[in-house]
């Protein structure tokens, strides 16, 4: 089974992007890995983008080439990319794990968001077209999430959105 790589763009430890792809790994455990180490990377700087790399961006890296495709959720600050997730995001431009990846997203901005989102998943087009990544389109959806949606467990339950979950999963592998 095709391995997909979760990375959420949020640090939030009560992040309803985190708790989807929570969901996700659990819908599909022997096929996807969630991605926790986007707190521990350093401040892109090309002139570290060398061997030996920073050993939060190796990680990163190893999990990215061991993936056959990215599920990602991230929210929307100031209608762009979170900080830290452009971050992440920099520190693929020097690797060689990205060209032809199949990538989707979910967008869980809450239906009461201003955009709904489409900032960060502009940007998120934008530099995923500039590593080559292919966008899956069927993989790209949104489902508007509210923070009670999740279960004590980090979870959600919702039928519907589990549905749109398996859904992208599908569309990647």
């Amino acid at each position: 089974m095709p391995t997909v790589l979760l990375l959420s763009g949020s640090t939030r430890v009560g992040s309803t992007n985190t708790a989807l792809l929570r969901t996700a790994a659990a819908l599909r455990p022997e096929g996807t890995r969630l991605y926790d180490g986007l707190k521990a990377l350093p401040a892109f700087d090309p002139d570290d983008d060398v061997d030996p790399l920073p050993p939060a961006v190796a990680t990163l890296r190893a999990a990215l080439a061991a993936a056959d495709a990215l599920l990602i959720c991230t929210p929307e600050y100031a209608g762009a990319l979170p900080g830290a997730f452009k971050n992440l995001l920099d520190w693929t431009v020097g690797g060689a794990e990205m060209p032809g990846m199949r990538v989707g997203w979910i967008n869980a901005a809450g239906v009461a968001a201003p955009t709904g989102g489409q900032g960060a998943h502009g940007e998120l087009a934008t530099v995923l077209g500039y590593v080559q990544a292919r966008i899956v389109e069927t993989a790209c959806r949104r489902v508007p999430l509210q923070r009670s949606q999740v279960g004590d467990d980090g979870l959600i339950a919702d039928p519907e959105v589990r549905r749109e979950v398996r859904a992208a999963l599908d569309a990647l592998t």
